[in-house]
């Protein structure tokens, strides 16, 4: 078994994951770019049974999605403003990191099998996105729950506007 901690940066709240990302989004939407400061977002996704506070008690803010406007709970430490989970209405079974709050980042594999790139539409200039991997321009699940067509592209891809 797989077992993972991470945590805020004060350490008031900590968290394990017992298993491997059932999954792992890479997004691009205005929401992602504004929860993390920077281009997007390295989430990946546990089954709810696998993930764990194991200090400390997460403040929670929720709103609804801009696309599908289902709710969508964050928690965040109440002491350091860390934001360290997600939770989604639309999507019950799981839970997820924000990746960069794992003690070790870098610890989970990001393959064309397991990940996915999200909300090209809303991704910032420049934003590179590597060949072979699932791209979707807005989420990878339509509204209605059907899954959306991706794209995969040859090359490397670096998205421009205008």
């Amino acid at each position: 078994m797989s077992v993972h901690e991470g945590g805020c940066l004060c350490g008031a709240v900590r968290y394990s994951t017992h298993a491997e990302p059932l999954r792992v989004h890479i997004c691009f939407c205005h929401f992602c770019q504004r929860a993390t400061g920077s281009n997007g977002m390295v989430e990946p996704l546990f089954a709810r049974a696998a993930h764990a506070v194991i200090h400390g008690l997460p403040a929670t803010f929720s709103l609804a999605s801009g696309g599908s406007g289902k709710q969508i709970k964050i928690s965040f430490c109440r002491d350091c403003g860390t934001r360290l989970l997600q939770e989604f209405e639309r999507f019950p079974d799981v839970i997820g990191v924000y990746a960069g709050t794992f003690d070790q980042p870098g610890w989970f594999q990001r393959t064309p099998a397991n990940t996915k790139y999200m909300f090209l539409e809303a991704a910032q200039e420049g934003t590179l996105v590597p060949a072979g991997f699932n791209t979707f321009r807005g989420s990878h699940t339509l509204n209605d729950g059907t899954p959306a067509v991706p794209m995969v592209y040859a090359e490397p891809h670096t998205v421009k506007r205008g």
